[in-house]
């Protein structure tokens, strides 16, 4: 047996961003008003459209574009929008956090979360196939999609709508085991190392995750994610059934043939817990004592999707009815609906719109993307993509921003830094220069058009 590959760690699917969420309207400098365009380039999941949603002013209108590697990270996305936009008649705050973040981190979930998951595909396939030139919901906006990329994502929703009878051929009707596919890859990934996992994983967290700021990451916390795929587990109930979103197909060469094996291909090594979970405004929620932090990772991830939640409803969606206090609580039994796609939460000026899979190049051709985007982010699995055409798109007072590496933690101090010296060549190159007008952040780099 091999020692194991370090690279495997990140996986080669992006569950899930290597950064906190990002209010991207002020990184970088503050240009408020008006309408205001945005791009995303691999960011993995919606945590920087939540935040950037949450610190809008009344008068900004926001339009989101959106540009991932693959249709399974499309759909997760449009998944977890989707859960985020579920309107408190059907679900409470506090619910939809725990369904929320259980979709968006644990390997396998609740019988409930795989109710509302599989009814939550349903819908989101309907809209696929049905709203071919006016969207469901303008932050559910596929229209723009290829044909061939809306039939594979109407074919996703339906593996996930059924994942035992997914297909006729006996070989992949069986249901993938998450528990399996999880543990295949953390043995791969460890190699000879596996039978000492748990040093493994402790060396990990305290060498490399708390050495970077991660201290709230708790270490029970982190090793049953890292043994099992289970980030938040915030009530009592039995977590077993596959969260069919965090699948995919990996093609590999076997005998000179290509082979597609459906399995667990995302992160194993760095968390969920880094999108909402190690930063907070609320410095009470950091409190150590005896040098321990009082509270976990998890605790200020549910804190912090509770609040974007909350903004959501209350600043940008259906003026509230009932006291906060009345909406965190979920509604009875007997007056909760079925949440179709015309019954989530409406965003007044607000859009979020997904951009077929190659057409960062293509976007220069027409003339609406010309100087078009406010603000451009790269995220770090998609940095390769950052060229000379990221300027033809860009606003002339546009912000880029990159993602770095801190958060890879298969990757040393020194790859770290290398890391940084590449992106801002490629962004000199790219007609852009440093922002030095902010506090540096070695999390994100960020740029300015060069002036000339």
């Amino acid at each position: 047996m091999s020692a194991g590959r370090a690279s495997e760690g990140a996986g080669c699917i992006t569950w899930w961003g290597f950064s906190p969420a990002r209010d991207l309207l002020k990184t970088g400098p503050v240009k408020r008003g008006g309408d205001v365009n945005v791009l995303l380039l691999g960011s993995g999941d919606p945590r920087h459209i939540l935040k950037t949603i949450s610190g809008l002013q009344e008068e900004e209108r926001l339009h989101v574009w959106v540009i991932e590697s693959s249709m399974e990270v499309v759909a997760r996305q449009l998944l977890l929008l989707y859960l985020a936009l579920m309107p408190k008649e059907s679900v409470g705050n506090n619910e939809k956090t725990e369904v929320f973040l259980e979709v968006f981190g644990n390997g396998e979930i609740r019988s409930q979360t795989e109710e509302t998951l599989r009814h939550a595909a349903s819908q989101l396939s309907l809209s696929v196939t049905e709203t071919l030139e006016t969207a469901a919901h303008p932050c559910l906006n596929t229209t723009l999609l290829k044909f061939k990329e809306r039939d594979e994502l109407a074919r996703i929703f339906k593996l996930w709508i059924q994942p035992k009878s997914s297909s006729s051929s006996s070989q992949s009707a069986a249901p993938i085991l998450m528990s399996k596919a999880w543990d295949y890859r953390v043995r791969q990934h460890l190699g000879t190392r596996y039978d000492s996992k748990k040093g493994c994983f402790d060396w990990d967290l305290k060498m490399k995750l708390h050495e970077r700021g991660c201290g709230v990451i708790n270490k029970q916390q982190y090793a049953r994610w890292r043994e099992r795929g289970l980030a938040f587990e915030m009530r009592e109930g039995v977590y077993q059934i596959t969260n069919p979103s965090l699948l995919s197909s990996r093609v590999f060469s076997q005998k000179g043939n290509k082979v597609a094996l459906r399995g667990y291909w995302g992160d194993i090594v760095s968390s969920p817990y880094l999108s909402f979970g190690i930063e907070t405004d609320d410095k009470s929620m950091l409190k150590t004592q005896n040098g321990q932090h009082i509270k976990t990772a998890q605790d200020i991830s549910f804190a912090n999707v509770q609040e974007l939640f909350h903004s959501l409803s209350s600043s940008r969606g259906c003026p509230p009815t009932s006291s906060q206090s009345d909406a965190d609580q979920p509604p009875p039994e007997s007056e909760r609906k079925s949440v179709t796609i015309n019954d989530v939460m409406p965003l007044s000026g607000i859009s979020v719109t997904f951009l077929p899979l190659d057409s960062l190049d293509k976007l220069p051709e027409k003339q609406k993307f010309s100087h078009f985007f406010d603000s451009v982010y790269f995220s770090f699995s998609c940095v390769h993509k950052l060229g000379p055409t990221v300027r033809q798109i860009a606003a002339p007072d546009a912000v880029l921003v990159v993602e770095l590496a801190k958060y890879i933690l298969d990757v040393n101090k020194e790859q770290e830094a290398g890391f940084a010296e590449k992106v801002l060549s490629m962004a000199l190159d790219a007609e852009f220069e440093p922002w030095r007008e902010g506090k540096s952040d070695d999390v994100h780099a960020v740029f300015i058009p060069k002036r000339n």
